[in-house]
């Protein structure tokens, strides 16, 4: 129960990565707010999580709208008091270098990926700040310090991510507000699965073993993988955290092989 009674909020909780964060924190003992649009699939994530005997509510909210993001903190902090955990987990991507990616492409994914964990950042430290503590973590990814080819709009928000993770820890660590962020490499989840069937559909098995040459261990990220990584830096266990980028790439940063 590393989490016990502790109030956390996971923005794109309802799937992916964010499903797994919620899904452990919960059986950690943490109360869950799930900030997620996809309602149908929020509402599948905390009952699941209800059923399990956690406590989780879910809250609709796209957190790149400046309302949208107050509310999602306001309603947090109405159904659990305060906030002790953020997640900044929502994110979304797009494929093409700088000349391919179309305007409209690059603008959506800074609008989640930097002005999102902006926003939610922006009406918790308040809060995180008049109670006296707080843990902020951000969804950063390996991408944010390798290159990788045809990823300009997402390697420049992950990017931004990174560098704003530092600011906030420089900012706030001496108001007993932690903020840290995790660099995941190739994670196997939906939005991934999804990808390889629209684009590799004749051969899946293919190009699921490309990805997995990249990592060390020749395996793929599974979302429990990043939430394990999640709930340490959540937990009190991580109190010398403060601008931590944590890296859990399967070794895609650290060598390469040939």
């Amino acid at each position: 129960m590393r989490l016990k009674d502790k109030a956390c909020v996971v923005t794109g909780g309802a799937s992916g990565i964010g499903e797994a964060i919620t899904a452990l924190f919960a059986k950690e003992g943490g109360k869950v707010a799930v900030v997620d649009v996809d309602a149908a699939n929020g509402e599948r994530v905390v009952n699941a999580v209800k059923a399990a005997g956690g406590e989780a509510v879910l809250i609709r909210a796209d957190i790149a709208e400046e309302a949208e993001a107050r509310r999602a903190v306001e309603e947090a902090v109405r159904a659990f008091g305060r906030v002790d955990v953020l997640v900044n987990n929502a994110g979304v991507s797009a494929v093409g270098d700088v000349a391919a990616c179309a305007p409209e492409d690059w603008d959506r994914v800074m609008r989640v990926n930097v002005r999102g964990v902006y926003l939610m950042s922006h009406f918790a430290v308040p809060v995180m700040r008049q109670q006296g503590f707080g843990t902020i973590i951000n969804m950063s990814s390996t991408i944010a310090v390798i290159g990788l080819q045809a990823r300009a709009a997402y390697a420049a928000s992950k990017g931004a991510v990174l560098a704003l993770t530092r600011a906030m820890a420089a900012d706030h660590s001496h108001e007993n507000i932690r903020v840290a962020a995790i660099l995941p490499g190739t994670v196997y989840t939906p939005f991934v699965e999804g990808y390889l069937k629209r684009h590799y559909a004749e051969d899946m098995a293919g190009a699921i073993e490309n990805l997995k040459r990249r990592q060390l261990n020749h395996e793929l990220m599974t979302p429990e993988d990043v939430a394990y990584a999640a709930l340490y830096l959540a937990s009190d266990e991580a109190r010398f955290a403060l601008g931590t980028a944590l890296v859990i790439d399967g070794g895609v940063s650290a060598a390469k092989v040939f």
